[in-house]
């Protein structure tokens, strides 16, 4: 038994939840730092393999291997941006028509409001000009917030390539640090823990790409079928936002219906956007999240959501992405150490993911675990197969064997 598991479990415990608290405490205080750091050592996982086939195919030195390789990422972020551009150039200029529009839209809805709770448009217009004289100092504080958001942003966009570069430069410095932590009997399992974290999260990221790139096709066909303007757009935003699982699409959503409503004057529009997103998100959910990204990090959706949430309370739009790696990490990490492995099974997802029927795969939910001792379906009181219990059933057996 190792020493670890020699204390009681509440000890253990305890000593967990005080390691999470201070954990989480240094995270959301030191967010500015830490986070930029966690997304450069995530981007640096994934161009690792990048720098090993310049180093051992085409006999780059390490330096000139990792420029090359952060050149290739900094090219490969400026062209979706350059893309973005030119469409939002695009929709720039038909800004006349997108304002006589939302005019249009904005004066249904007043009639809306006048027919139903009998609100004549100067009563509205002075409703509004209420609202926005006691809002004008919280617009000033959100005016101030979004210019240091900026700020930090083109801070980090500087910073980040700078960290990818550090980190791939030192990778053999850094694994070196982490064999010395540890005793010479530990460094096999180490081993493993690394390499199987490396795998996880460049496994998880190519399939999130690969999602991405289906939902963006997926969205701007379907929105190109309903006659949405600015499909190619909106089809890319979609599929980037979808990076953020859950929650991402959700926003994705909304902004599909604000630009559509400002290209057409038809309402119905909406309903066409609306069921767009909802069968673009069913086949997300049922074949392509399950192909590309579950099939690469086996973590349950409780997990999931709860660790989200958290990144947003922690990192914004940055922890929300960064969560399902990191969890993926722990998760890699508990199931390794025999006193954490309990987390990291709590963390995991044993759910069969499809049964077939007439040779069609369709997700499965309804299902029993197998591996464990209690029979919860019984009626009948539980049992749990104990040490004791099986040392009873030896004995037993044993004095048949006598008899």
């Amino acid at each position: 038994m190792s020493e670890t598991m020699k204390y009681p479990f509440f000890i253990r415990l305890a000593a967990i939840l005080i390691c999470l608290i201070g954990l989480f405490v240094i995270m959301y205080y030191g967010q500015d730092i830490i986070f930029p750091i966690l997304l450069s050592l995530l981007f640096a996982i994934i161009l690792r393999p990048v720098v090993t086939f310049l180093n051992k195919r085409l006999r780059f030195p390490n330096f000139i291997a990792v420029v090359f390789a952060i050149v290739f990422f900094v090219l490969i972020f400026l062209g979706i941006f350059y893309f973005i551009s030119l469409q939002v150039t695009n929709m720039a200029e038909d800004w006349g028509k997108i304002k006589n529009n939302f005019y249009y839209h904005i004066e249904h809805f007043q009639q809306l409001i006048r027919d139903n709770f009998h609100l004549s448009k100067l009563e509205q217009k002075e409703i509004i000009e209420n609202a926005a004289k006691n809002s004008l100092k919280s617009n000033n504080e959100i005016v101030g917030s979004t210019l240091n958001s900026f700020s930090d942003i083109l801070l980090n966009l500087t910073l980040i390539p700078i960290y990818t570069f550090l980190l791939l430069l030192y990778q053999n410095h850094f694994i070196a640090f982490f064999i010395k932590l540890y005793k010479p009997q530990n460094h096999k399992k180490l081993r493993e823990i690394l390499f199987e974290i490396k795998t996880a999260v460049q496994s998880y990221v190519v399939g999130l790409i690969f999602e991405m790139v289906a939902v963006s096709i997926l969205t701007t066909f379907g929105l190109y079928l309903i006659g949405v303007e600015y499909f190619i757009l909106l089809g890319i935003i979609t599929g980037i936002l979808n990076l953020v699982p859950y929650i991402g699409i959700l926003f994705a959503g909304i902004l599909s219906i604000f630009v559509s409503l400002s290209g057409s004057t038809d309402l119905s529009i909406i309903l066409g956007v609306i069921v767009v997103n909802l069968i673009v998100q069913l086949i997300d959910n049922n074949i392509l999240v399950p192909m590309f990204v579950n099939s690469k990090v086996q973590i349950n959706a409780f997990a999931s959501i709860v660790g989200i949430i958290i990144g947003n309370v922690l990192g914004g739009i940055t922890g929300m992405f960064l969560a399902i790696p990191i969890i993926a990490i722990i998760k890699v990490i508990f199931d390794r150490i025999d006193y954490l492995e309990p987390w990291g099974y709590l963390l995991g997802d044993d759910l069969p993911k499809t049964y077939e029927w007439h040779n069609i795969k369709f997700p499965h939910y309804n299902y029993n675990i197998t591996s464990t001792p209690i029979d919860f379906d019984s009626d009948s009181k539980p049992t749990i197969q104990t040490e004791d219990s099986f040392e009873k059933k030896e004995s037993s057996s044993d004095d048949n064997v006598e008899k």
